[in-house]
């Protein structure tokens, strides 16, 4: 096990790290600190939302903790190498995690993990990696495709959130009442509307027809559609959570207009609510060399906004990717909680 722990602490210190997403916020681990567990698997739940471990450690008086570790979920952990195979019960391995806030509880979210003949496991290093050969070359020929929102995307839409967003009095008061692990709606496993929707690193796929576009995106089996047939919205229709989109073409460049939206109590991750009558405008055109696309958005909110939320994401293009919907249990989605 000495040799595994060295090969743990090499691994970890060759790791990029960036701010960290998960469905419910990561708000709840300390991600300032690493904790270093070496034990015995006592199950590995291959499981969405979330994948589990659950690791046995015992101090030196014999004590035995079990270790709830969090990571992400089965698609994310497949393109980086996992299986449901890659952990079995009785397994030596080494964790490396961020603990949770609460000391009282053995639980973190993985950064890494040794097993006793080598292995050396880590969440979502397909988003880390270099371009695979498969990828080397490929160039998107307009907007429909795979797509990946890359942790950069994600990471700069919770910048734009700390230092553009200005909220109102109903607002800042509704988020200082929020509690995560009584109100988090992806703890219910309600999906995210944009611009959330767009930011979440996961793969999204655009599809498009004579009068539609769909952009699916993993979390939750999401699914937005765009009419592109000339219709307005409806009179007194139903408010959804990704609300009614339309949509046309300026040159080449996607136009969507979405109302209708139903409110959300934490739509952007942090107990911050929006509103019924949130308008959203996006953007969405090709880069000049086709691996990328850029979009802008405009949300205005007269509820829960003091003034329009704008800002611009990437997604990069990903054709040597597989989409696979990410169903949701929510009993596996409110286990940070102790749910």
């Amino acid at each position: 096990m000495r040799n595994i722990l060295a090969l743990a602490i090499s691994f970890y210190s060759l790791i990029i790290t960036v701010p960290g997403f998960a469905h419910h916020s990561g708000s709840i681990f300390d991600q300032d600190s690493v904790v270093g567990l070496e034990g015995t698997v006592s199950d590995f739940s291959w499981s969405n939302p979330h994948v589990y471990i659950h690791v046995e450690t015992m101090d030196a008086t014999g004590e035995v903790t079990e270790w709830q570790i969090e990571t992400d979920a089965t698609p994310i952990l497949t393109r980086s190498g996992w299986s449901s195979g890659s952990l079995r019960p009785g397994e030596q391995v080494v964790v490396r995690a961020n603990p949770d806030k609460n000391a009282q509880r053995p639980h973190g979210r993985l950064i890494s993990v040794a097993t006793a003949d080598g292995a050396l496991l880590s969440p979502r290093l397909s988003f880390k990696s270099r371009p695979s050969d498969a990828a080397i070359g490929s160039v998107a020929s307009g907007i429909t495709g795979i797509w990946s929102t890359p942790l950069a995307t994600n990471a700069h839409l919770w910048h734009l959130r700390s230092s553009v967003r200005t909220l109102t009095p109903s607002a800042v008061a509704a988020q200082a009442e929020y509690d995560v692990t009584r109100d988090s709606p992806a703890g219910k496993c309600t999906a995210y509307p944009t611009p959330t929707f767009l930011g979440v690193p996961y793969l999204n796929e655009i599809s498009m027809s004579d009068d539609k576009i769909t952009i699916r995106g993993e979390l939750f089996g999401s699914e937005r559609v765009i009419y592109t047939d000339g219709r307005d919205h409806p009179e007194n229709a139903e408010h959804t959570n990704q609300g009614h989109s339309i949509g046309w073409w300026e040159d080449d460049v996607l136009v969507v207009e979405t109302s209708l939206f139903a409110e959300h109590r934490s739509a952007l991750i942090d107990g911050a609510p929006m509103g019924s009558n949130r308008h959203v405008i996006e953007r969405f055109s090709l880069s000049d060399d086709g691996r990328r696309l850029l979009i802008n958005f405009v949300v205005e909110d007269p509820d829960y906004l003091a003034e329009p939320f704008k800002g611009d994401m990437e997604w990069d293009f990903a054709p040597q990717f597989e989409f696979i919907n990410i169903d949701c249990d929510p009993e596996i989605s409110t286990k940070p909680w102790g749910g």
